[in-house]
């Protein structure tokens, strides 16, 4: 016996020293005072089990399961005449030669069709944003969720704790601006203790504004990257392209950062900026500059189509260009080392601290190792930015409460039941350890806390992401595509084929709504409301530029002027009996330089008299305000947007496009508020450039848009009224 005694003590000590001391930091004492007091033993004992290293070299995760040591079936003590191999113990932990062999493969749930492997996971946790950036949002912003539709900390909790379960290693918290959400701190606290479960990264996306006030607790909770959104270093033009002050904020951030990173966080540092054509373009340089002496990224990112952001393909500025841009002035710009899976295409000066990159979600899309899902802030699994297929997550959680938010009350019930259960396993197992001691004392930490019906949970998340696509539309079908607003995902023609929006019938689980997966999928004005099946659905129409008004097309209808009396006298029309109703105008006109000479200095901001594009843009919007005040007949309209672009077309030398849009709720339309946006910016251009190019033409004024009222949609060169 006291031979059986040692060789198991030697055995279980070996493993136990190989694993446990490894693997999760225990003390040599430890492990020794455990394997002892398991040869004392011949009794049974349960202990969570450590799986076998993965192949990635991840670090260990302990199951959900514990696995029963039976010490009742000893290794047998060697007898004369014995031969053969001797079995091993069950009871002995895993060498790491052992687990190597044994390593598992790659999560099915969370690997797609094209053997992509998602470890990337990022959670919008509010769709709230304290700025209204040009491509991102409109100036109005968004409606709000109610707050019961959003999920809650503890549901964010859970969901991230099934997602490390199988395998991702990055999780990155978006918004909206997440730093406006009152307990992201805590939030971020619960989220880095899954480092001890395989969790790797944790990063924030921020727009820089409040960020330098919490970065030190959310660096002690585990922040280990920060990409902040940033697309001018002037801080004028920060201003009119987040239709918000605060670049000051912003610097604080940054030199927050760079204060912490001496200090050694090692925070990795990106920074973001959205590149549009005649807006920020001529700041790519500034940009790449500040790599000189700063150890940061800066990342160059392909202006993208998204619902309220008016993309049009003139504004989008791409890779290519920005990379001959740059050689103008740094022509030894080398390709640098990067990840596989990597979103940018990354470059840097040779000697220089930081590094560019190049999103090129437009020009050259990087679907084939794409390795990212992520959740909405309302709780959809969102499997590729640019696909409007969605699935409820956050539904299938709040089964387990009954279909409520599950809170901290809940939250906490859910840690007490866990408890209890692991409790009633420990009491039927007899205790090895000296009295006062347990055997959880010396383990590993008890796996994070899933969700009860974590398996159902997985098996929708597998079907959606075995439903992702190997690329998604290209550009000239992105620009066209029903999306949500970029603030509100983490941000073409029309579909021409069936698209699935909910799982087969097969697979749905008992008591799961097929028609509250699509209602929490698409707006209200798609889902159909008389019953009708998904095939009878409408998502959206292929005829989208079309006069769609009401008008008088009777044989006896003849044109009228509105504005003259039947004497021929002028006169302001009476609204008094209109509905009123959201009118829109589009309105657009082209300033045709004499040559390239002065378009270049304005993109190159170098007109004496100041920034052109800016000026122009600033008195459109106010001269629409002022409408009423120039047009003697036009009726005072309280506007609820005004917007004014001017971008380089054609070469992009001598042509520039001015176009204005104007928005109001009221009882006529805007027209003519569009119509002297536009004029009135083409003017400014005119007054600060005439110094240079004498022989500017203004021609093209024209109203190409116009929708609201009883007359319904016009879209210039579709069709028009009949008479």
């Amino acid at each position: 016996m006291t031979a059986v005694t040692r060789c198991m003590s030697q055995r279980i000590r070996v493993g136990t020293l190989q694993v446990l001391s490894r693997h999760h930091k225990t003390s040599l004492q430890q492990t020794r005072r455990i394997a002892s007091a398991a040869a004392a033993s011949t009794s049974a004992v349960s202990v969570s089990a450590v799986p076998p290293l993965s192949s990635r070299n991840e670090p260990v995760r302990p199951v959900t399961r514990p696995i029963p040591i039976d010490l009742e079936h000893s290794v047998p003590s060697p007898r004369d005449g014995d031969s053969g191999p001797r079995p091993t113990p069950p009871h002995v932990l895993p060498s790491r030669k052992d687990a190597l062999r044994e390593a598992r493969p790659f999560s099915d749930f969370l690997t797609d069709n094209f053997n992509r492997q998602h470890d990337y996971l990022r959670i919008s946790v509010t769709e709230r944003c304290n700025l209204r950036c040009l491509y991102c949002m409109p100036e109005e912003g968004v409606p709000l969720s109610p707050q019961r539709e959003l999920l809650t900390t503890p549901e964010i909790v859970l969901l991230s704790s099934v997602f490390v379960s199988q395998g991702v290693t990055k999780i990155r918290l978006t918004g909206g601006e997440p730093t406006v959400r009152r307990d992201i701190v805590p939030l971020m606290q619960q989220i880095g203790a899954l480092r001890a479960h395989g969790l790797k990264e944790l990063c924030l996306t921020t727009n820089g504004l409040s960020l330098h006030r919490k970065l030190d607790a959310m660096v002690e909770a585990g922040l280990t990257g920060v990409n902040l959104s940033l697309d001018t270093l002037d801080p004028w033009q920060y201003q009119l392209m987040t239709r918000r002050a605060g670049f000051s904020a912003v610097q604080k951030s940054i030199d927050k950062i760079f204060e912490l990173n001496r200090a050694g966080a090692g925070i990795k540092f990106k920074i973001n900026c959205v590149v549009m054509r005649g807006i920020n373009d001529r700041e790519i340089l500034p940009f790449v500059e500040m790599t000189r002496e700063k150890d940061v990224e800066v990342r160059f990112i392909e202006y993208m189509p998204f619902d309220g952001n008016k993309w049009s393909k003139g504004k989008m500025y791409g890779y290519q260009e920005m990379l001959e841009l740059i050689r103008t002035k740094y022509p030894d710009l080398e390709r640098a080392k990067g990840h596989k899976n990597d979103t940018s295409k990354t470059y840097q000066v040779p000697g220089f601290a930081g590094k560019v990159g190049f999103v090129t979600s437009m020009t050259h899309n990087f679907c084939g190792t794409c390795n990212r899902l992520r959740i909405t802030s309302d709780g959809n699994l969102k499997v590729c930015l640019f696909g409007n297929a969605e699935v409820s997550v956050r539904d299938i959680l709040r089964k387990v409460n009954q279909g409520e938010p599950i809170d901290e009350e809940a939250f906490e019930a859910l840690r007490d039941a866990a408890l209890a259960a692991e409790a009633a396993r420990a009491s039927n197992r007899p205790q090895l350890l000296p009295e006062g001691e347990s055997l959880s004392s010396h383990l590993p930490p008890p796996p994070p806390l899933l969700a009860p019906n974590s398996e159902e949970l997985l098996e929708v998340i597998g079907m959606a992401v075995k439903r992702k696509k190997e690329k998604h539309a290209g550009m000239g079908e992105l620009e066209h595509m029903k999306n949500r607003p970029m603030i509100l995902i983490d941000s073409q023609g029309t579909f021409q084929q069936p698209f699935q929006l909910t799982p087969p019938p097969r697979w749905h689980p008992v008591g799961f709504s097929k028609s509250r997966l699509i209602s929490s999928s698409l707006p209200s004005f798609m889902i159909p409301q008389n019953g009708s099946s998904r095939s009878h659905l409408r998502l959206f129409s292929n005829t989208s530029r079309r006069f769609e008004g009401k008008h008088d097309s009777s044989p006896d209808a003849t044109p009228k002027l509105t504005h003259v009396t039947s004497s021929g006298a002028a006169h302001m029309v009476s609204i008094s009996e209109k509905s009123p109703t959201k009118r829109t105008a589009t309105a657009k006109c082209t300033m045709r330089f004499s040559d390239s000479t002065a378009l270049t200095l304005v993109r190159e901001n170098q007109i004496k008299k100041g920034d052109v594009l800016g000026v122009a843009r600033i008195a459109g919007i106010m001269a629409a305000k002022r409408t009423p005040d120039l047009i003697p007949l036009c009726h005072p309209i309280p506007l609820t947007h005004a917007e004014v672009d001017l971008v380089p077309v054609g070469d992009g030398q001598t042509v520039l496009e001015i176009t204005a849009t104007v928005s109001c709720d009221g009882k006529t339309g805007v027209e003519m508020e569009a119509l002297t946006a536009a004029s009135t910016a083409a003017l400014t251009v005119y007054d600060m450039c005439k110094a240079v190019d004498k022989g500017m033409i203004i021609e093209g004024l024209r109203v190409v848009l116009k929708e609201g009222g009883k007359s319904g949609r016009w879209v210039e060169g579709v069709s028009s009224p009949s008479p």
